[in-house]
């Protein structure tokens, strides 16, 4: 484990014991200005004025929330790591504000990474951007699976908009699909990372390390991370490797997802690493 690593999982140690078993806020939702509709959005804020960085969390397939909660355990858990270290956490509803359930089993999407869901994205950054407690430049991407997937669209060089500055700070990706984008010569305006497992049989690692790998040198910086033995969903707590079976609607039709716990824990620690740049 490299020095700034330790170090700074230790901090992040000692701020989780400082602050003993305090409650941590509950999201409270948000409706944000788009075209064409109202994007919910839940959002946790830190208590205070801010201005605090702050992140744009991306659901993946299966969507935001469950049957009886606004927000997946999975992204809670993420959300209340990003609180600790001073963040706010904002996830926009990409399904439920279109009325739409889980869509990993969907044929014809109707919401689709590279538009919809990039249109999301950027309501979201133009409505923080008018937040007096928001740090207008520490507004960060990050996104698992689909989520992911749109991270990627959403940092392209193209997809720039000049009218609403400044960018992002940074971007982070967990196990997108990058099979497309490795085709269309994908690079990044903002440093960009990516955590996949090299056992990931639902998206492509060979893909994510092509799509890195062929962006040197005309991309911001952009870095892939493979983490050996892990499968897809590796920083989920406490979920057991299965093999999907049966027609959940909110789990891809084939593979295997599962936590790995050393690759869970590195992620948080380059995670942090990551957002403090």
């Amino acid at each position: 484990m490299r020095l700034l690593s330790a170090t700074l999982f230790l901090t992040l140690l000692a701020a989780t014991c400082t602050a003993g078993a305090a409650p941590l806020p509950a999201p409270r939702q948000v409706d944000i200005p788009a075209t064409g509709l109202t994007l919910h959005a839940q959002l946790y804020k830190p208590d205070g004025d801010g201005p605090f960085p702050t992140v744009i969390a991306l659901h993946g397939c299966g969507g935001l929330g469950g049957q009886s909660e606004p927000v997946q355990p999975r992204y809670r858990d993420w959300a209340e790591q990003l609180l600790k270290t001073g963040h706010a956490v904002l996830l926009p509803d990409s399904y439920g504000s279109r009325e739409l359930g889980p869509q990993c089993r969907v044929k014809e999407h109707r919401v689709l990474a590279r538009r919809e869901r990039v249109a999301d994205v950027n309501a979201s950054r133009k409505w923080l951007l008018q937040q007096p407690w928001a740090a207008r430049d520490r507004i960060s991407l990050m996104g698992w699976a689909n989520g992911a997937s749109a991270v990627l669209w959403a940092v392209r060089p193209q997809l720039s908009s000049r009218r609403v500055e400044p960018d992002f700070r940074s971007a982070i990706a967990f196990y997108p699909d990058c099979r497309i984008s490795s085709g269309l010569g994908w690079s990044a305006r903002v440093p960009t990372l990516l955590l996949i497992g090299a056992k990931d049989d639902i998206s492509s690692p060979q893909a994510c390390r092509q799509m890195v790998d062929g962006a040197r040198g005309r991309s911001a910086l952009a870095r892939i991370v493979i983490y050996p033995g892990a499968s897809h969903d590796f920083d989920r707590a406490n979920l057991p490797l299965l093999a999907i079976a049966g027609t959940d609607a909110a789990l891809p039709e084939r593979g295997h997802i599962g936590t790995d716990a050393d690759a869970r824990k590195d992620s948080q620690q380059r995670v942090m690493e990551w957002l403090a740049r």
